[in-house]
């Protein structure tokens, strides 16, 4: 699916109950609703979003995580990310939105912790 400017690409993970959300481009307001309408629809118990391809984060796509981890929790299914640059990563950490999320350096290293 491609939403004005970011590339949500479904993979399947290595386990039965573990889908693959491979992001590209960037997360902000022009594309949050297409963001957030994947990671909702989502209905594997592992749900890993792949941002190795991510070039940026707005506000609004910060909140949008905040939504789909929230989502995730009522659901019962476990959200974790993988991949993120610097940038990206910083500002998750400054907002306190990381401690919300397993995060991994690598997708590899994310699917190798859950087996």
């Amino acid at each position: 699916m491609i939403a004005n400017g970011l590339i949500v690409e479904r993979i399947p993970g290595v386990r039965e109950d573990e889908q693959i959300l491979h992001l590209r481009g960037a997360l902000t307001l022009n594309n949050l609703f297409d963001f957030q309408t994947a990671v909702r629809s989502e209905t594997h118990k592992i749900q890993i979003l792949d941002f190795s391809e991510v070039s940026y984060v707005d506000s609004a796509g910060v909140g949008s995580l905040i939504g789909g981890f929230i989502a995730a929790q009522k659901a019962g299914r476990r959200m974790i990310l993988a991949g993120l640059n610097e940038r990206v990563r910083a500002l998750l950490k400054m907002t306190n939105v990381a401690n919300l999320f397993p995060t991994y350096e690598t997708l590899s290293q994310a699917e190798a912790a859950l087996v």
